[in-house]
C-alpha cells in the first residue's frame, strides 16, 4: 500500500505540483513546520544558556517535531480511511502526500535560471539562482551561476524528491511528513553559527542520517539515466561518483552531485562565497568548469530521466505487490 501511495503522490505532484492558489490561502506543510521551528527557536534557544543546555533543548525540539509529524500523518491516514475507505482513501491520501515532494517545483526553479541567462543575461541569472542557493550570487559569472543551479538541482533531487518518496514507501504518509520536518529543521537551524551550533546540532546530525539512503539512491538514478542516454556517460558518472563523492563538505550531497558531474562531463562545487567569506571547496568531477545555460538544460534532461526511472520503479513495486 505504501508503494501505491508513493506512486499516486509522485504522479500527482508531477502533473500539478502544489497549486499557487492553495499556497496563498493556507500555505504549505513546510511553512507550517517552519512556523513551529521558528517558535521553538525563539522560545527555547536563549543565548544565556550553556552550550550543553542549548544542545539538549535542540534534541527536545527534534523529538517534538517528529512526534507532531508522525501523529499528523497517522491522524490524516486514519481519518481518510474512516471516511472514505479503500481506493478512494488511498487516492486522497496520495494527493495530500504529494505536498511533501518538490519534483515539479525544483524543475521550474532551475529552468528559470537557464531561461534568465538565455533571455535576460547574467544579472537576471544571478537573481534567479539566488532563489535556490544560499551563497552570495552578486559577483557570479555565467559559469558560476550555471554550476550553482546544477548543484542545487542534484542536491535537491535527493532532498526534495528521492528522500521524501523513499520514506513514504517505507513508512507511508507519517514517514514522509517526518522526513520533511527533519529536513526543514536542518535548513533552518542546522547551521554552524553561534546561535545554532548547539541548538541545531541534533537536527543537522539526524538529517544527515535520514538522507543517507536517498543520497545513494539518487546517485544511482542519475547513473542509470546516463546509461540510457546516447550522449551521456554512465561509466564516467560511476568513476567520478566513487572518486569524488566523499570529498564533498556534505556526507550526502556529494553523491548526486558527483554522479551528475560525471554523467555530464563537467566540474561542480569548487570555491564559493558564503556570507562574504570565500570557502575553498574541492572540485567534484574533472570535466569542464566554464558552464553555460546549455549545461543547465542538459542537467534538467538528466533530472527528468531520473525522475521517470523512479516512477517506473514504483510502478514495478506496485505491480509486484498486486501480484502477491
Amino acid at each position: 500500500m505504501f508503494a501505491a501511495l508513493a506512486l499516486i503522490a509522485v504522479t500527482t505532484e508531477a502533473a500539478a505540483g502544489y497549486p499557487d492558489g492553495i499556497y496563498r490561502r493556507i500555505g504549505h506543510p513546510v511553512t507550517w513546520i517552519g512556523a513551529l521551528i521558528t517558535w521553538c527557536d525563539q522560545a527555547w534557544n536563549s543565548e544565556t544558556l550553556s552550550y550543553d543546555e542549548r544542545r539538549w533543548r535542540g534534541v527536545y525540539v527534534l523529538v517534538l517535531l517528529l512526534a507532531v509529524a508522525v501523529f499528523s500523518g497517522l491522524a490524516i491516514t486514519v481519518l481518510l480511511d474512516e471516511l472514505f475507505h479503500g481506493l478512494v482513501a488511498l487516492l486522497l491520501c496520495g494527493v495530500l502526500a504529494s505536498s511533501t515532494l518538490a519534483q515539479r517545483s525544483l524543475y521550474t526553479h532551475v529552468d528559470a535560471v537557464a531561461s534568465a541567462l538565455e533571455t535576460d543575461g547574467i544579472e537576471a541569472g544571478r537573481q534567479a539562482v539566488a532563489m535556490i542557493v544560499g551563497r552570495d550570487t552578486r559577483a557570479l559569472d555565467e559559469a558560476a551561476v550555471s554550476r550553482a543551479a546544477i548543484e542545487s538541482l542534484a542536491e535537491n533531487f535527493s532532498d526534495g524528491v528521492v528522500a521524501p518518496l523513499f520514506w513514504m514507501v517505507v513508512a507511508g504518509l507519517p514517514g514522509a511528513i517526518a522526513y520533511k520536518a527533519v529536513n526543514t529543521a536542518d535548513s533552518m537551524i542546522g547551521h554552524k553559527t553561534p546561535r545554532h551550533l548547539a541548538f541545531g546540532w541534533a537536527s543537522a546530525r539526524f538529517d544527515d542520517l535520514v538522507n543517507l539512503p536517498a543520497s545513494r539512491l539518487s546517485a544511482f538514478w542519475f547513473v542509470l539515466a546516463a546509461a540510457l542516454s546516447p550522449v551521456l556517460s554512465a561509466q564516467r558518472a560511476t568513476e567520478v561518483l566513487f572518486r569524488d563523492a566523499g570529498h564533498h563538505r556534505s556526507p550526502n550531497a556529494g553523491w548526486p552531485e558527483a554522479a551528475m558531474a560525471g554523467a555530464l562531463g563537467i566540474r561542480l562545487s569548487g570555491p564559493r562565497i558564503y556570507d562574504g567569506v570565500e570557502v575553498a571547496e574541492r572540485w567534484v568531477g574533472e570535466g569542464r568548469s566554464e558552464l553555460t545555460a546549455r549545461d543547465i538544460r542538459a542537467a534538467l534532461e538528466l533530472y527528468r530521466a531520473a525522475c521517470g526511472l523512479q516512477i517506473a520503479a514504483l510502478v514495478v513495486l506496485v505491480t509486484i505487490s498486486l501480484m502477491f
